[in-house]
């Protein structure tokens, strides 16, 4: 198949289809594929957590950033 050809395909299926398709290769092209459920749910409530504090309006200098990805990263 071609490009074009499964990009039309992709076009007709029904939209919970088609964003089904786009989350899984979404998730492959991030590596997210790679992780285990318990590694998935851990990011999931990392990311509701970070959105909740960007609704509440709570700000981070750079340092702050910097000392919280060597946190995550474990450094």
């Amino acid at each position: 198949m071609s490009i074009q050809q499964i990009e039309q395909a992709i076009a007709q299926l029904p939209a919970a289809e088609r964003e089904t398709l786009e989350s899984r290769l979404l998730a492959r092209r991030c590596g997210l594929d790679a992780l285990n459920e318990k590694e998935q749910s851990e990011l999931l409530a990392s990311l509701d957590e970070a959105e909740r504090e960007i609704d509440e309006g709570r700000t981070f200098s750079g340092d702050q950033l910097r000392q919280a990805v060597r946190s995550w990263l474990g450094k």
